[in-house]
């Protein structure tokens, strides 16, 4: 099994040194859910939530929160991000919104904790604009289903 890469030989936290990788173009897809009432998904997807424009303003969220990543996780690289794109599906059949989100970099380390992050924050964005009327909402699923580029190649979720 490989080591945890965040930790020195003596136990301690650290940042990757990543100045040796080669500088490739990255790519990581992430997707999450976020299940709510009946009435709730008619609220949004009919445009009639009171703060607005719900999946557009958890759109722009999302992307930001991509950009932010590395102030947020603590042992992030700051990367040149090229592409981000955060796509909110309603599934009638959760309810809910289903979230993609899919960041783009050429750069030395992978997008992925800024996949990860665009899709959470895309999510709980959802749940602040509609809480005044479903606080039962349930958020889950948050993982990576693409990532390429890099000495580790491609990987895709089944």
């Amino acid at each position: 099994m490989m080591a945890l890469t965040h930790f020195d030989g003596d136990g301690h936290a650290h940042m990757v040194d990543v100045s040796d990788k080669a500088v490739t173009a990255r790519i990581a897809t992430a997707e999450s859910w976020i299940k709510m009432q009946r009435e709730t998904f008619d609220i949004i997807t009919e445009g009639r939530a009171k703060k607005g424009d719900v999946l557009g303003v958890a759109r722009l969220a999302g992307i930001m929160a991509a950009k932010q990543t590395s102030t947020l996780i603590p042992l992030c690289h700051p990367l040149p991000i090229t592409k981000v794109s955060v796509d909110l599906t309603p599934d009638a059949d959760l309810p809910g919104i289903r979230i993609t989100a899919t960041v783009k970099t050429t750069g030395q380390t992978g997008v992925e904790m800024e996949a990860l992050t665009a899709a959470s924050v895309t999510a709980l964005t959802v749940y602040d604009m509609s809480k005044a009327v479903d606080k039962t909402m349930e958020i889950g699923g948050t993982r990576v289903t693409l990532k390429d580029g890099g000495k580790s190649g491609r990987f895709e979720a089944e």
